[in-house]
C-alpha cells in the first residue's frame, strides 16, 4: 500500500502515473460510479457523502476532465481565438493577455492559425469538435468572410482591433479616429509642413479610421493631403515605403505610421539612406508594441489600451454566450500619446 491506496497505483506522484478518473474514486470508497459523478458535478447527493468523495479525489489527485464534462454539460468552457498574424509582435502579446484573461475567468482557450485572411472548414473544426461556446477574431486582416463562416455555425463571435459595418457581430476597438487625429495635431503643433501617411491594408477599419482622423485634422488647418503610400501593416512594407518617400521630389518631413511595426521599417530605412531621425524627419507609429521603446527605436507612438480593449471583449463575449447581449455594438475606447525621440519640434527652427 502507498499513499494509503493499492498497489501506490494512485500514491506515487512522479511521471507515468496513471490519471484519476470518477471510477477510480467509486472503487476506492466502494460506491457507484453514478454517485461520484453527482458529487463532482454538484448532482444529488447527501453533504456527508460530498464531502467524503470531493476529500478522497483530492487525496488521488483527481483532476476534472473539462472536455468530457462539456459534452455532459453542454457547456465546454472553451474560447476560440483565431488569428492570421502573428509575425506581428503586437497580436502575440495580445494573444497572451486574452488567455490570461479568459483564464481568470475559468475558460479554456483553443488558438486556432489561419493561413491567410480567410478561414475554412479546416480552420473551423477545431471549434466545432471542442464544443467552442464562442470565438474572438484577433486580427486588423481577417475578412467579413470569416465572420459569416463562424456565425453561419452559429458561434457567437466578437472582433478585436477591428469592425465590420452592418455584422452581425460586436467588435472592440481602440478609437483609431481619434487616434489619427492626435497625431495629425502633434506633427502640425511641431511645425511640420509636408507629410505623409503610411498606410496598413486598405481593407481593414483600422488603416482607414486612422487614415481618416488624420485627414480630418489636416483639412482643418489648411494643409494639402499627406502622400500615401501602402505599407501593408509589415515592417517590410514600412521599409519599401519610406525608400518611396524619400526619394520624392518633395520628401515629408513628417510621417505617420498605422502601425509601429511599418514604423521601424521607416526607421531603419532612413538609417540605410543616411537621412536623421528626427532632426530631418519625424515619425510616429500606432500601438506601443515593446520594440517601439528599445533604446534603438524611441518611437513616439499612440498606445493602444489593450487591456481596456480586452477585458472589454471578454465581457461582451461572455454576454453573448449567455444570451444577455443586446444587438451588436462597436465599442470604441482611447488610445494615449507616448512621447518618445522621433518627434521634433520644428518650430524652434522659425526662432
Amino acid at each position: 500500500m502507498k499513499g494509503n491506496y493499492p498497489d501506490g497505483q494512485f500514491g506515487d506522484r512522479g511521471a507515468g502515473r496513471k490519471r484519476v478518473t470518477a471510477s477510480d474514486i467509486a472503487r476506492v470508497l466502494g460506491i457507484h460510479q453514478s454517485t461520484v459523478s453527482r458529487a463532482l458535478g454538484n448532482g444529488s447527493v447527501s453533504p456527508e457523502k460530498r464531502e467524503l468523495i470531493l476529500k478522497t479525489a483530492r487525496e488521488l489527485g483527481y483532476r476534472p476532465n473539462g472536455i468530457a464534462r462539456g459534452l455532459i454539460t453542454g457547456k465546454s468552457r472553451m474560447i476560440g481565438l483565431i488569428t492570421s498574424d502573428i509575425k506581428n509582435p503586437f497580436y502575440p502579446d495580445v494573444i497572451e493577455r486574452f488567455t490570461n484573461a479568459l483564464r481568470d475567468r475559468g475558460f479554456y482557450v483553443l488558438f486556432v492559425h489561419s493561413a491567410g485572411n480567410d478561414v475554412d472548414s479546416d480552420d473551423i473544426t477545431p471549434f466545432i469538435e471542442y464544443h467552442t461556446e464562442g470565438v474572438i477574431a484577433v486580427a486588423a486582416q481577417l475578412s467579413s468572410a470569416m465572420v459569416t463562416r463562424l456565425t453561419d455555425y452559429g458561434f457567437p463571435v466578437v472582433l478585436f482591433n477591428r469592425y465590420m459595418q452592418n455584422a452581425r457581430c460586436s467588435a472592440v476597438t481602440c478609437d483609431n479616429v481619434r487616434g489619427g487625429e492626435v497625431v495629425a495635431e502633434l506633427l502640425i503643433g511641431t511645425g511640420h509642413r509636408r507629410l505623409g501617411y503610411v498606410a496598413g491594408d486598405p481593407n481593414t477599419s483600422t488603416s482607414r479610421d486612422r487614415e481618416t482622423g488624420f485627414r480630418q485634422v489636416l483639412q482643418r488647418h489648411s494643409y494639402a493631403d499627406p502622400i500615401v503610400v501602402p505599407g501593408d501593416y509589415t515592417y517590410e512594407g514600412g521599409y519599401n515605403a519610406a525608400l518611396n518617400l524619400f526619394h520624392a521630389d518633395h520628401p515629408p518631413d513628417g510621417i505617420f505610421c498605422a502601425n509601429d511595426i511599418m514604423a521601424l521599417g521607416v526607421l531603419d530605412a532612413a538609417r540605410h539612406l543616411g537621412i536623421r531621425i528626427p532632426d530631418d524627419v519625424s515619425v510616429v507609429g500606432f500601438d506601443d508594441i515593446s520594440l517601439a521603446a528599445w533604446k534603438a527605436y524611441s518611437l513616439t507612438t499612440v498606445r493602444q489600451p489593450v487591456n481596456e480593449m480586452v477585458e472589454a471583449t471578454v465581457d461582451r463575449l461572455i454576454r453573448e454566450i449567455e444570451g444577455t447581449a443586446p444587438e451588436p455594438e462597436i465599442t470604441n475606447i482611447p488610445g494615449e500619446l507616448v512621447m518618445r525621440s522621433t518627434v521634433r519640434d520644428r518650430g524652434e527652427d522659425a526662432t
